[in-house]
């Protein structure tokens, strides 16, 4: 039976009309019209739905939506200001660590949460902290270059 219910994604509540088992993901796609999170695999395996939950990377294919109606959701929407790019997104496309585009959102989403407990990791660190998300596009090192980046490591000359 669906329900309405309040939820707060990139810093704004939002009413949406969910299912009681609706993911997450479907939430975020179908309901609010944020097409960062992706669709790929439904298992948590490859993290292209990648969101932050109360700052903390979370697959949203595998988060039922009733699960985080009370907590903070940043999409990839959310961390830009205005048409002022975040950082991190900046450093992904200086870096050319956007490819096809799939699972850019879930990488910037993740380098987020690793930067926020890392500001300056090294290339084993980051590999660590990027687990998580398969890129089918890159042998990664243009993403490593673009998490260096983002925190400052290199100029990106």
């Amino acid at each position: 039976m669906k329900q309405q219910i309040e939820i707060n994604v990139n810093g704004e509540v939002q009413p949406a009309i969910i299912e009681p088992f609706d993911t997450l993901l479907h939430t975020l796609r179908n309901e609010l019209h944020l097409i960062g999170p992706k669709q790929g695999c439904d298992t948590g395996g490859c993290g292209c739905c990648t969101v932050l939950v109360n700052g903390e990377s979370r697959y949203s294919c595998m988060t039922y939506t009733m699960t985080v109606a009370d907590a903070e959701i940043t999409t990839v929407e959310g961390l830009a200001d205005g048409r002022n790019l975040d950082h991190i997104q900046q450093a992904f496309i200086d870096s050319g660590a956007v490819q096809c585009g799939y699972c850019t959102s879930g990488m910037i989403l993740a380098t987020k949460q690793l930067l926020s407990i890392n500001s300056k990791p090294n290339d084993a660190e980051i590999r660590q902290g990027l687990a998580g998300n398969l890129c089918r596009c890159t042998g990664y090192h243009k993403i490593i270059e673009a998490v260096k980046l983002a925190s400052g490591q290199t100029t990106g000359e």
